[in-house]
């Protein structure tokens, strides 16, 4: 490979929480991390936060250091190439057409996109539809900001493939009075990556019961091989037209810490009103070192680095779905499609060793993996863990696991 996949990044004292925190002087300074001791000889393996371990294209930090050479920094405009580099990324990875610069509105992250979009669409205590298992960070938004979720179960089928329950959504949509639903393209914490005729059914039945939809799609670059992403708004012109999509190169290049994400939103009756109230806090203005940090990584060197980091990310979710089915019994996963995340189902192994989820989250973090308790993501015997790590570590995880937490 062209770009370093394999070296273990040395993250600490460089502003990660991923591996920060459980090493603060005056102890754990997070309540994840409270009371654990670590097994001597060990140290932390870091799958918990949605980051990654793996340094960022290159052409990101040129950008920045380019741009940095010049001693002022005052008030600004986006510059042309940050909406060119868009409009082409989106092309060329997800086939969209049609797109141009007024379509394209900056957020400074995606769930204060969703809360902008909200509160266009809705009042205050309505009712939105969210897919169960549900990403934490959207149960934390929609709360803080005074909107009522109503969950829809996501289901396994057959071949364990999380799938939409439409007759539920449905119903949920009729007797809560629901006219705004957010989806999750692909699908955080499941990694399901979902397929043309479910994009189909689900924007139908919005369409049936008036229902717009605030589509997050900020893993949408993060599918693995064999699998494709359909952006919402090409599945009809209609969801064009009801659908205000988030996107974000944050998630693809490790660029959280910059802050910076995006919006698409065709409807010219949503999109002003959107842009209003997202300007409304008066903080959600473009940071312009993020900018750089986008166009840097939207050239030629970031593509070939996205593609090999998901023949990467492929190999290590194949491992680890192949070691958990070989070595965990009582341990279920469904095979992720996209992002890097796995949700893991315990509960046949709790039950069977007479264990808590407590006691189970316990030892993994004692033998140095630090995962993430997926109760939260409702998920009553969950653990997310994320795999964005060289394969030697994942490996190491792995062993550490089938040693001191499932033998």
């Amino acid at each position: 490979m062209k770009y370093d996949f394999t070296s273990i990044l040395n993250r600490r004292g460089m502003d990660a929480i991923a591996v920060d925190t459980p090493f603060e002087e005056e102890g754990f300074n997070h309540d994840y991390f409270a009371g654990i001791h670590l097994k001597e000889g060990m140290d932390w393996i870091p799958m918990w936060v949605a980051d990654m371990n793996f340094p960022t294209v290159p052409t990101v930090q040129e950008a920045i250091i380019e741009r940095t050479k010049h001693p002022a920094f005052g008030y600004f405009s986006p510059r042309k190439e940050y909406f060119e580099e868009i409009i082409k990324w989106q092309e060329n990875r997800n086939g969209v057409t049609g797109l141009t610069k007024a379509c394209i509105g900056y957020e400074n992250g995606v769930l204060g996109g969703v809360v902008s979009a909200l509160n266009v669409l809705c009042s205050k205590g309505d009712s939105v539809l969210l897919h169960s298992p549900t990403y934490i960070g959207f149960t934390g938004a929609l709360t803080n900001n005074g909107y009522h979720i109503v969950h829809s179960q996501l289901k396994k089928d057959g071949e364990k493939v999380w799938r939409m329950d439409f007759e539920d959504m449905e119903k949920k949509i009729v007797e809560n009075h629901i006219h705004a639903c957010i989806m999750c393209s692909p699908h955080n914490p499941t990694g399901r990556v979902w397929e043309k005729w479910e994009l189909e059914k689900a924007m139908e039945l919005f369409k049936k019961h008036d229902v717009y939809v605030i589509s997050d799609e900020i893993w949408s670059d993060l599918i693995l091989e064999g699998y494709k992403h359909i952006p919402t708004q090409m599945i009809s012109e209609d969801a064009r037209n009801r659908t205000i999509a988030m996107y974000a190169p944050s998630k693809t290049f490790n660029l959280a810490g910059l802050i910076g994400s995006y919006h698409i939103i065709y409807n010219p009756w949503l999109r002003d009103r959107v842009d209003k109230e997202s300007s409304l806090s008066h903080y959600n203005d473009m940071n312009m070192l993020s900018m750089y940090a986008l166009i840097g990584a939207y050239q030629p060197e970031g593509y070939e680095w996205v593609d090999e980091l998901r023949q990467v990310l492929t190999e290590n979710v194949k491992f680890a779905c192949d070691f958990i089915e070989e070595h965990f019994e009582g341990v279920e996963v469904s095979r992720p499609q996209g992002t890097y995340m796995l949700f893991l189902d315990c509960e046949k192994w709790c039950k069977a060793h007479g264990k808590t989820m407590d006691e189970l989250q316990k030892a993994g973090l004692e033998a140095g993996v630090m995962w993430q308790d997926g109760r939260p993501f409702h998920g009553e015997y969950g653990i997310r863990m994320n795999l964005a790590l060289p394969l030697s570590r994942v490996k190491e995880a792995f062993e550490r696991l089938d040693k001191y937490v499932f033998h």
